[in-house]
């Protein structure tokens, strides 16, 4: 246990996911003041810190925290990986139940990229600045270096792309939508990691010629739905092998039901040791749309940039990454194919979802598809856009892409 000022600092260290976290739990034992221009005590009675280090790289050490005037100061030391020279290091403060990131702190000091290897960095919260009154309620910092843009997981190379969390207004804001779109809500996500692109096509035939699977759409009569003339339905010779239109291995993997979906997660989860799984609801949006930012479809208001769909994609499915990414580097959130995620399907939950990481009724018949396929007009192709189906429905509209926690 070590002593900094008014700071009594406890520190743990395990093994989270076979890396090294350290945490550091910072406690006030007297009331700190600040003093503002208009001369009012604001008292902050405690400052909880969690400074996760994971050692991939560069990692932040020897984190502490006090205050100078009416500032907030954070010194740690950064230390690199081999032939590391500098580190991106990221700052999250969460007030009470607002998580802001630096973009909207007044902080000053080394954070964002280019942070150079060495000791004695320092970060500089002017703190009355962003809350002239004072901060009310609990204060918790992430700093952390940031990971990768990317990684590609080691049995299938699939590519993944880390995404810091963050709030945003969840459902209709353009107001255009359906009713089970509304209310707009907010939600906040924790940090996570998507799939660059969806399945694709020769990634399941590896899961499959690895695991001798059947689909379902393989071993019951129904087979696949798809369309045939001005409709649409089930056709018993239809599969992921063979959807009804051309394909490679590098198109997206279609006619695989949510439960198809799930046995590939586990394989995939068990081989490579990594835990994967669907993404949630909340996640997927907030991925779709770069971040939560205002976007009508994954990555910006032209659909023919972003997205295949009835006008453009000649009714088949398309390779994927074809289109322009969003803002997080994410292809195919919108059009191409659905894809599952792991939330049971309610129609009115968003009158009562949860603001931190919702995931969905506790129940249900249906699993949600999110994003949109190849055969959606534009209206139906927005990010906000909710569908529901039984987890043994399977289209040749619909596939999957995988998530993973950090």
């Amino acid at each position: 246990m070590a002593q900094y000022k008014h700071l009594t600092i406890y520190e743990a260290t395990f093994e989270l996911l076979h890396k090294k976290v350290i945490f550091a739990n910072i406690a006030f034992n007297d009331i700190l003041t600040w003093r503002g221009t208009m001369k009012r005590l604001i008292a902050l009675f405690l400052i909880y810190i969690v400074v996760p280090c994971i050692v991939v790289a560069a990692e932040v050490k020897n984190l502490k925290v006090g205050q100078s005037g009416d500032n907030a100061v954070a010194t740690y030391d950064l230390v690199g990986g081999a032939g590391e020279q500098d580190a991106e290091v990221t700052v999250v403060i969460t007030i009470g139940n607002e998580r802001r990131t630096s973009e909207k702190l007044s902080l000053t000091g080394d954070f964002g990229k280019g942070v150079k290897v060495g000791t004695g960095k320092k970060i500089v919260w002017n703190v009355l600045k962003d809350f002239p009154a004072g901060p009310h309620g609990d204060l918790r910092w992430d700093v952390k270096v940031a990971a990768g843009k990317s990684y590609k997981d080691p049995s299938l190379g699939m590519e993944f792309v880390n995404i810091q969390g963050g709030c945003y207004q969840m459902g209709d804001t353009f107001g255009d939508g359906q009713r089970d779109e509304k209310p707009v809500h907010e939600v906040c996500v924790n940090d996570f990691a998507l799939a660059k692109y969806d399945v694709t096509v020769g990634e399941f035939r590896k899961f499959v010629v690895a695991t001798g699977y059947k689909t379902e759409a393989e071993i019951d009569r129904r087979g696949c739905y798809v369309p045939n003339g001005n409709k649409a339905e089930f056709d018993d010779s239809k599969n992921w092998r063979d959807p009804g239109f051309n394909q490679d291995d590098s198109n997206p993997v279609v006619c695989v039901s949510w439960n198809d979906a799930g046995v590939f997660i586990n394989w995939l989860s068990e081989v490579s040791g990594t835990q994967y799984r669907f993404p949630t609801e909340a996640e997927w949006e907030y991925a779709a749309r770069s971040g939560g930012k205002a976007e009508k479809y994954a990555g910006g208001n032209d659909i023919n940039a972003v997205a295949w769909y009835s006008d453009n994609s000649g009714g088949t499915a398309h390779k994927v990454g074809t289109k322009q990414p969003n803002g997080l580097g994410l292809y195919d959130m919108s059009g191409n194919v659905y894809q599952w995620v792991q939330d049971w399907y309610g129609w009115d939950y968003y009158r009562d979802s949860l603001r931190s990481n919702p995931q969905g009724p506790g129940s249900g018949q249906s699993r949600v598809l999110r994003g949109s396929s190849w055969g959606n007009i534009a209206s139906n192709s927005r990010a906000s856009l909710r569908d529901g189906f039984a987890p043994g429905y399977r289209s040749s509209g619909n596939g999957f892409r995988l998530a993973r926690t950090p």
